[in-house]
């Protein structure tokens, strides 16, 4: 199932047909797992624990998951699990307007 672009809760992933910037650096795992957002305010995390993937983060800030096997498994502990298939996908996370800044979405 190639879908362009995937949403879980406050993580929007759009695949793209395009390699990930050189000078990006490989994310480390945590706990084993390659993790796209961690919730600040419950701990719950969106998450693949299939080891062809990594997160890379570019020079510019924006982060890229490799999924070099598909498919592997995005999880969290709020809703539906989804099927990624192998590719590049730009890792976008939602933000909220507040008078003193834009930032974030705080799970």
């Amino acid at each position: 199932m190639k879908k362009p672009i995937v949403r879980q809760g406050d993580v929007l992933l759009e695949r793209v047909n395009a390699a990930i910037p050189s000078g990006s650096i490989l994310q480390p795992r945590i706990t084993g797992r390659v993790i796209l957002a961690l919730g600040e305010v419950t701990g719950h995390a969106h998450t693949i624990a299939a080891s062809g993937a990594e997160l890379y983060e570019a020079q510019d800030g924006t982060h890229y998951l490799l999924i070099r096997e598909g498919p592997a498994f995005l999880t969290h502990e709020e809703h539906g699990g989804i099927l990624l298939d192998a590719g590049v996908y730009r890792v976008v996370r939602q933000q909220e307007y507040h008078p003193e800044e834009i930032r974030r979405v705080e799970d």
